[in-house]
């Protein structure tokens, strides 16, 4: 029953109101990282103002053409689901920027302590997300019986993920692309440098893409499995719809118990010793959330099914994940990969750019095989039902995925303000061995994205197909083709609009950084501070305004193609955009998270280290490859996921 999915909603969102309050209960610091930390907190808020304004225009629209189009009932359902999907993102970003001084200061006297915090603050957002996420959607259901309404609640989640991961992902790289370029090569100052003027941008970019971004776009994915499952679920009678509702349910009790398994023992070894026992930490609590999940789901299937078919279909998404996760680590952590692409940054930034696009080009192998195995497998076992309970099996402990991914920003964020503060070497190394997990966690943690959104938009375009009463595709048919054609054209369009923007946002900023400077005497001597206000509007303004077309494209696209050549070459330009769309984020997002890693490989010493010729040449690698893993890459996410609901809520329109 739907009761039992707002209750174990409610649960994840009193479970993250318990790790708010560990979280706030840590000391901020100096007063010095206090003025930091707020100065972030308010950067990061006046940019999800303007965001969430923005937004409101375009929900106002939205809610009176789904009126029209859909019902009323499904345009108040749409307007819930922007609401619920904007409040899990601000909630969760707010604790982050309060938890970065607070993980710095703890890492003073304790690196468990600083890592618990680190991993509390990234649980507020993955709890958030999961709760609201289960809360709503059972809500909606409990409300109405109307599969379009529960449709429409989905895609309001949709709203607020293309508007925070495409013009979070903008401002970003924007900042961390001009504070790179005019600080660490022209300046030659360290990359958190409090005379760096782009500096404090370029914290406020971690928080709203890679913590406020990925929530609302795994928000996104976890509320469109469990909405597609149910609609598809009906042609099985009222348990294939109720039972999403009780696998999320079960997935956020294992979540729980799973982060309880994360006790951090106190290392005062190595750089690497640290590093290690941090992974080690975080992966236990994964492993015991998995565990717990695959038990109760089995339990839940026998007995509530009586067949384990659809059960197997879930193992099998959960398994790719796993694998996809496994996979983004080989070649983006200090393994072999990552390394040739650190002794070809030895003979200069044209090799470094050369192998790092080879390794991102390979490492789409993993991905697309596994899912290809889940899609066929999943299918086998229980047809189109499977496909989309094989998505929820990827995103059934998302609670737990989610509190490692967003650990990575905060973690980062506090490496930076133990520089800015001068909190000492010990405890910026401290930070710093927290921080290479973080990149690793972050780049593991937008593949799992990646892979999340393949499934979730193949039970998409299963819907599409039942919604809009399509039986198969002829792939002789020219219109079908045409679709197909212009579905692989749209990635690309949409990556090089993202693209584009960060390069324009990246040239502003490089412009502002410069002229203050020049303009500011005593600046680079430290005996003045810079303008930390005005980066940040900059990065501001710009992602706002290069945010617009791509958007655009993602709705307008996909209703022209219905409208003008029918149901059949619609079906063709969603199966066109997921599979471009999948290969090319998979590879630009590995090929930046490799480029990165790269970097810091050298940076530890390694093949001359920090101002050796290999280590500018791996800088230029990890600035090409900022927005590649950090805007583009997962931005198409929101692009092969939404043009599939746009589909299904406008079918009515192209029968």
């Amino acid at each position: 029953m739907g009761i039992v999915a707002v209750v174990a909603g409610l649960i994840g969102l009193g479970y993250a109101r318990y790790l708010s309050a560990y979280v706030m209960k840590q000391p901020e610091g100096t007063p010095l990282m206090v003025e930091i930390s707020a100065a972030i907190r308010q950067g990061a808020r006046a940019f999800l103002a303007r965001e969430f304004r923005w937004l409101s225009f375009f929900a106002i629209a939205m809610f009176f053409i789904l009126g029209f189009v859909v019902s009323w009932g499904g345009a108040l359902a749409y307007v819930f689901g922007t609401f619920t999907s904007a409040l899990a993102a601000h909630l969760g970003m707010s604790i982050a920027t309060r938890a970065n001084a607070r993980t710095a200061q703890a890492a003073v006297s304790s690196y468990a302590t600083a890592l618990k915090t680190a991993y509390s603050s990234g649980g507020v957002m993955g709890f958030y997300v999961v709760g609201l996420g289960l809360s709503g959607l059972g809500l909606v259901y409990l409300l109405s019986g109307n599969e379009k309404v529960w449709l429409t609640y989905a895609f309001g989640a949709s709203s607020v993920a293309l508007f925070l991961r495409v013009g979070g992902g903008i401002f970003t790289k924007s900042a961390d692309v001009g504070a790179d370029l005019v600080g660490k090569l022209e300046a030659g100052i360290p990359e958190d440098d409090p005379r760096n003027p782009a500096v404090i941008a370029d914290n406020v970019g971690d928080n709203v893409g890679d913590i406020a971004g990925m929530g609302s776009d795994l928000y996104e994915s976890y509320v469109s499995a469990v909405a597609a499952s149910m609609v598809l679920g009906t042609a099985f009678g009222i348990q294939g719809v109720r039972l999403p509702l009780f696998l999320a349910a079960v997935g956020i009790v294992s979540s729980i118990v799973g982060t309880l398994f994360v006790r951090p023992p106190e290392v005062t070894g190595s750089f690497e010793a640290q590093a290690s026992q941090a992974r080690r930490s975080m992966n236990t609590g994964l492993y015991v959330s998995n565990i717990l999940a695959i038990l109760g789901c089995l339990v839940l299937v026998f007995f509530y099914l009586g067949s384990l078919n659809v059960f197997w279909a879930l193992v099998l998404g959960l398994v790719a994940g796993t694998g996809i996760g496994i996979g983004t680590e080989y070649f983006t952590a200090e393994k072999a990969p990552v390394i040739g692409i650190a002794r070809a940054a030895q003979t200069g930034a044209a090799t470094t750019l050369i192998e790092g696009l080879a390794v991102g080009m390979m490492s789409v192998i993993p991905p697309v095989v596994l899912v290809a195995v889940a899609t066929v497998g999943s299918y086998q076992l229980a047809g189109l039902y499977g496909i989309a309970i094989a998505s929820m099996g990827m995103l059934v402990t998302l609670g737990t995925v989610l509190a490692i991914d967003c650990y990575g920003p905060i973690v980062d964020n506090a490496a930076g303000i133990a520089e800015m503060a001068g909190l000492g070497k010990e405890v910026r190394e401290r930070c710093e061995a927290l921080d290479s997990v973080g990149n690793t966690t972050a780049a593991v943690g937008k593949g799992f994205a990646i892979g999340s959104a393949a499934l979730a938009s193949l039970a998409w375009l299963a819907t599409y197909f039942k919604v809009a009463h399509v039986e198969s595709v002829s792939l002789t048919d020219v219109n079908v083709m045409a679709g197909l054609f212009i579905g692989a054209l749209l990635p690309f369009v949409f990556s090089a609009l993202a693209m584009r923007g960060v390069g324009t946002g990246a040239s502003a900023m490089v412009a502002e950084v410069r002229r203050q400077f020049k303009e500011i005497p005593g600046l680079m001597e430290g005996t003045a501070k810079p303008d930390y206000v005005s980066p940040v509007d900059i990065a501001t303004k710009r992602a706002l305004r290069s945010m617009l077309l791509p958007g655009m494209l993602v709705i307008v696209v996909p209703v022209g193609m219905g409208l003008l050549l029918g149901v059949e070459s619609l079906a063709g330009l969603l199966m066109g955009a997921l599979l471009t769309g999948f290969c090319l984020a998979v590879f630009m997002a590995n090929a930046g998270g490799a480029w990165d890693n790269a970097k810091k490989y050298i940076e530890a010493g390694h093949l001359g280290g920090k101002g050796s010729e290999a280590h500018k040449a791996a800088v230029i690698g990890d600035t090409v490859g900022d927005p590649f893993k950090d805007t583009a890459g997962p931005s198409l996410n929101i692009l092969i996921k939404l043009v599939g609901k746009v589909a299904v809520i406008f079918a009515p329109l192209f029968l």
